[in-house]
Order: C-alpha cells, then sequence, then structure tokens
C-alpha cells in the first residue's frame, strides 16, 4: 500500500528498528490521509481493518470501530508500537504494570495500576513491549477510525480476561489466527 498523501514514503525494511517516535509519526500522518482513511469499508457490527506497510519494516493496520465495540484485554507481547485516533474517539483502559512474560495464568493486581485515556480524532499514543489494554468504541452512535503500527511485527498477541483486580491469561495468538 502507499504511504499517506502528503507524507514520505516508508523507507524500505531495514536491520535498524523504527523507533517509537517514527511509528507515532508514521501513525499520525496516516491518520490525516482523507483518501486512506476513506477506503476502509465500515461495518455496522464488527470491527473492519486494512493492512498498512509502516516504517522501517513495522506492522501496520487501518481500523474500524463500530459502535460499541472494543478489543478486550490483550497485549502485543514483544512488540511495542503507536496509535492514532483518525476519526471519532477511542478510549484506552490500560494496566500501569510489568506482567511476568511468561509461565503465568493469573496474576491479581495491586491497587493504583489502571489508567484510562480518551483518545479524540488526532490523538493518539505510543506504548511498550507488554503493555496490557483494551480499547473502546464507547459512543452509541458513531464509528471511528483509528491507525495502528507495531515494530516487530506482531509475533503473538495474548489475550486476557479481568475480574476485579485478578487478571487471567486466557489464549495466545499467533499471526496465522489473524491473517
Amino acid at each position: 500500500m502507499p504511504a499517506p498523501s502528503g507524507e514520505p514514503a516508508a523507507a524500505p525494511a531495514s536491520s535498524v528498528a523504527p523507533t517509537l517516535a517514527e511509528l507515532m509519526d508514521y501513525v499520525r500522518g496516516a491518520a490525516r490521509d482523507e483518501a486512506l482513511i476513506a477506503s476502509l469499508p465500515l461495518d455496522p457490527e464488527e470491527r473492519t481493518w486494512i493492512r498498512l506497510d509502516g516504517p522501517g519494516g513495522s506492522e501496520a493496520w487501518l481500523i474500524g470501530w463500530p459502535p460499541g465495540t472494543g478489543t478486550g484485554w490483550h497485549d502485543h507481547a514483544d512488540s511495542f508500537g503507536a496509535f492514532t485516533t483518525a476519526a471519532g474517539a477511542l478510549t484506552e483502559h490500560s494496566l500501569a504494570v510489568r506482567l511476568p512474560t511468561d509461565g503465568w495464568r493469573t496474576l491479581e493486581l495491586k491497587d493504583g495500576v489502571d489508567r484510562t485515556r480518551e483518545l479524540a480524532t488526532g490523538q493518539g499514543r505510543a506504548f511498550g513491549q507488554n503493555h496490557v489494554h483494551e480499547v473502546l468504541n464507547e459512543s452509541g452512535t458513531a464509528h471511528a477510525v483509528s491507525v495502528h503500527a507495531y515494530y516487530p511485527p506482531l509475533p503473538r498477541i495474548r489475550r486476557f480476561s479481568r475480574t476485579g483486580p485478578v487478571l487471567r491469561l486466557e489464549q495466545t495468538e499467533r499471526p496465522e489466527d489473524w491473517q
């Protein structure tokens, strides 16, 4: 897919990983590309997406969020990333805690680890590895659209359930599960 209009073309994949700042610049530029945003088919009930070529060999996605949809609790394992809301508004709930990378199923969270961010059109954030969050379109009437980029390309996503302070690892997905 071509780079967003008005933005420089992404550099070919190289051995140099993009920085968080480069991922953030990319998602902000893509979110301003009106033709790119308009190219995403929106479904009234299910999230939709288009895979994009991110900078420096990163994985990027344009995602449509119908009213009331969300991701559920998850992380991107060994990948770091960034996302920006291109249309509408999204809410991100995250945990300010470093989870063990492997070998656990249930974790009791301490008080004070919950964070919430409201991300209106044009707002975004970057995050590090093992960042646990859920992203939601809490609108009852309006779609939201966002652009996401991850590096390295997602090797896995861990999905969690949460009941009060208890976080439970439910499953680990690999790229072949969502292609």
